[in-house]
């Protein structure tokens, strides 16, 4: 890379990364209590709990992992656009208001502490769940930071995830939940930029829809060309139904749930739905189009998951070409520092119900050097970790969460049954080649997950009488 856009590369990133130190230090002064540090002192208004609460369920899975699906899956990634809208209208349809309100009425802080109440064991378990996936889910986000720096900046992995971690943990351990959600509003409008400028550039480079079309409709490749990737019958079948599924994990993240929990009010959940679902329509439609229109304009990739920031260099100038690294750094600290501070609230209030927030931050540094240390082990691609770790989630927390807001309480055997199925079977079925390849293992953990719950709402005090 030339010395002059290398310099201008750099320059772009450290404005931004300076910017999110300064939010940071702002932050820090209104995270006066436990409830600002962990939940903004539910105070949050509709841009920032919906830009926010977007950026984190959307990660660099977004801009990497489904920028690079569409690359290498060619027409059959169409379907992760109704799999990802789904999943967002379920979340602002169904869970935002119902535990905006509830939580607010318990006093519940963590997603844990409103599922499981004061059930000791439940608490252990969903700790287990939670710093075991979202360990993974850091690890792929760091790992994401080395893919990017190795191809734009030809930094090493091992410095690159370090710089960048490092960044998430100041401004996360300084200013608490104010800081994670005020960032993520940044990061969300500078990943949305991102995701309409690529595109319509690279339409415009390789001549409008009609030949991006053409381009995979004409591919040697049958797989590239067919809606269901060359499967057949039950195989395409099982292919869309397993895609689809992903919708499913979004009511099941903690990292996600948190955000409507500090909601101020009703009309701004209603707000942030509408807000959120734009947002979201944009990013996944835009990082489709950059892979289909890639094949055409790419002729040598090494990691399909690069290909936004190769197109990224083949299309713009320096300058633009730092704020779309800077997005898809956006994509990946939006998420992971959202996860490093559902795993201090894990340890410290759901766990060993601290009160102290150095207790919390030193919490937050030692999970965060772990995950930056496990990064580099990480041999999966970015787009099947993430999904492991969402699958995990999804099916331990979600059905169990959507039974307690839409029918009542699940008495305590089956809610540990329920998020036990959940997380065991979406494990099974990930390391189970026979099983992986039938369906996404988050469908079927995710329905017994939902059959076990509402068998326990059935079997509770309110149950029976319903």
């Amino acid at each position: 890379m030339e010395a002059q856009t290398m310099t201008a590369l750099l320059v772009t990133l450290v404005i931004y990364k300076l910017l999110l130190l300064g939010v940071g230090a702002w932050a820090s002064s209104r995270s006066t209590s436990e409830i600002d540090f962990f939940l903004g002192g539910r105070r949050l208004g509709p841009w920032i709990a919906s830009l926010s609460s977007a950026a984190s369920s959307s990660s660099a899975w977004t801009l990497l992992g489904v920028s690079g699906a569409a690359f290498s899956w060619g027409w059959s990634a169409v379907w992760l656009l109704p799999a990802c809208m789904f999943g967002f209208a379920l979340n602002w349809f169904f869970v935002a208001e119902r535990l905006r309100s509830q939580s607010a009425r318990t006093g519940a802080v963590t997603l844990t502490e409103f599922i499981c109440g004061k059930d000791r064991r439940l608490r252990a378990l969903a700790a287990i769940i939670i710093l075991l996936s979202l360990g993974v889910y850091v690890a792929s986000q760091f790992k994401a930071a080395g893919v990017t720096f190795s191809e734009i900046l030809g930094m090493g992995d091992v410095l690159a995830i370090g710089v960048g971690g490092g960044i998430v943990l100041l401004y996360t351990m300084t200013g608490g939940f104010w800081a994670v959600s005020v960032t993520d509003l940044i990061q969300g409008v500078v990943m949305v930029i991102a995701a309409v400028l690529v595109p319509i550039v690279a339409l415009f480079e390789i001549g409008g829809f009609s030949e991006m079309m053409a381009g995979l409709s004409n591919h040697e490749e049958l797989a590239l060309r067919d809606p269901f990737g060359d499967r057949v019958g039950s195989a395409a079948v099982g292919f869309v139904l397993g895609t689809l599924g992903i919708g499913l994990g979004y009511p099941g993240q903690p990292h996600v749930s948190n955000r409507f929990m500090a909601m101020r009010n009703s009309e701004d959940v209603q707000k942030g739905t509408w807000i959120s679902l734009i947002w979201a329509i944009l990013i996944y439609t835009g990082m489709l189009i950059v892979g289909w229109c890639s094949r055409s304009l790419i002729q040598e990739v090494g990691n399909n998951e690069a290909v936004l920031l190769l197109l990224t260099q083949e299309l713009f100038s320096p300058v633009l070409a730092g704020i779309i690294v800077a997005a898809v750094l956006s994509a990946i600290m939006s998420t992971a520092d959202s996860q490093l501070l559902v795993c201090a609230s894990t340890v410290s209030y759901d766990l060993a119900q601290s009160r102290n927030r150095f207790q919390d931050r030193v919490t937050i540094l030692i999970i965060g050097v772990v995950a930056i240390l496990a990064a580099s082990f990480v041999e999966q691609t970015i787009f099947d970790s993430v999904l492991f770790a969402w699958s995990a989630l999804g099916a331990a927390f979600g059905p169990l969460l959507l039974v307690q807001l839409w029918c009542g309480p699940v008495r305590s055997s089956y809610a540990l049954a329920s998020m036990a199925s959940g997380f065991s079977l979406s494990l099974i079925w990930f390391f189970t080649p026979l099983l992986k390849g039938l369906i996404y293992e988050l469908v079927p953990a995710f329905l017994l997950a939902l059959l076990l719950a509402w068998l326990g709402f059935r079997q509770s005090g309110r149950g029976k009488k319903a």
